[in-house]
Parts: structure tokens; sequence; C-alpha cells
């Protein structure tokens, strides 16, 4: 009798532990709502916690196109290993998964899988914006132009921090255009 009150007890207690155990982080906060017709266009990646393909990108530019649809057409590109590396060119396709937020898609890169991608955060302006991921392994930082001031960079990292990355992580992406005016909304 005393084995099996020890032996319940023994059950008792590791079943309050996987109860009490954290299941991972909660998912990430997205921003409210998107105007996809807003938020379509070029965004210069100003910083990021890098995918493998990209950890040595320069002048990286994700441009977006909302097709009739509802797909929205992608276009990343970057000069590998520095600015005179070879421009790598790639075309996603965009799936928005949640329509009463907009901020919720698939980005598909190889025929079935849709990789998780969130928009967390794109400001009043559409200025700037950061895409991130329930697993917390990649974020981007974007912005309309090439380069943002220090300030704005600090204010997008602090969300980033309070969305659970490690913002030690982050990796600027260097950024430099030829000196000719670059309009906004425009891939130089």
């Amino acid at each position: 009798m005393r084995l099996s009150r020890g032996l319940l007890g023994l059950v008792g207690s590791v079943a309050l532990l996987a109860g009490c155990s954290s299941t991972g982080p909660a998912p990430i906060r997205t921003a409210d709502y998107v105007d996809l017709p807003r938020f379509m266009g070029d965004w210069y990646v100003i910083a990021h916690i890098p995918a493998y393909l990209e950890r040595a990108a320069y002048n990286a530019v994700e441009s977006y196109r909302l097709l009739d649809d509802g797909r929205i057409e992608t276009t990343f590109s970057f000069n590998d290993g520095g600015f005179e590396g070879k421009r790598k060119t790639y075309h996603p396709t965009g799936f928005v998964v949640d329509s009463e937020s907009n901020a919720v898609w698939g980005m598909r890169f190889i025929w079935p899988i849709k990789a998780d991608y969130r928009i967390v955060h794109v400001d009043a302006d559409y200025r700037h914006t950061i895409i991130g991921r329930n697993k917390r392994d990649y974020v981007w930082i974007m912005a309309r132009s090439p380069q943002i001031t220090a300030q704005a960079l600090q204010q997008l990292t602090s969300i980033i921090a309070a969305q659970g990355y490690d913002t030690a992580k982050l990796r600027n992406v260097p950024q430099q255009w030829p000196l000719r005016v670059v309009e906004e909304g425009q891939t130089p």
C-alpha cells in the first residue's frame, strides 16, 4: 500500500510539472492591420537575423506586388559577400493567411512549403516594417529608403527585443547605392 501511494505521488508530481512546463514562447504579436496596397513596393533590408542564403547580403531589397488573385509576387535581391558581389535574386510567392489583419502570410520559396512570415510592425506612414517568425529564428527590419536614423533603428530593435528575439544576433545590412537620387518605392 505504501508503494502504491508513493507511486501515485510520483505520477502526480510528474503530471503537475508537465502541466507547469513552458510550451515555448507565445505566438509572435503582429501588426493589428496591414493595408496591403500601401505595403506593396520596395523595402530595403536595414538589419536582420539572416536566413542562411542571405548571411552575407549587401544592398538587400524586398519588393512586393499584389496580384489580382490575392497572392503577393515577391522579389528578394542582394549582392552576395560585398557591394561588388554577385547579384542574387529570388522570387517567392506570398499568401495572406489571416485576411482579418493581413499581417500573417505564408511565403513559398519551394512548392509546397509555405514558410511562416509575419508582419510584426509597420509604422503609420508605411516607412518602416519588421518581418518576423513565430520561431524567432529570423527577423528583418526594412525601410522604404536604404538608410534610417540611428534613433529609428533603436526603436525598431526595441520592438524586436520585446517580441523575444536575441538582438545580439542582428546584422546590419550594408546599403550603398549610386549617388543618383532614389525615389521612394523605386528599386535602384
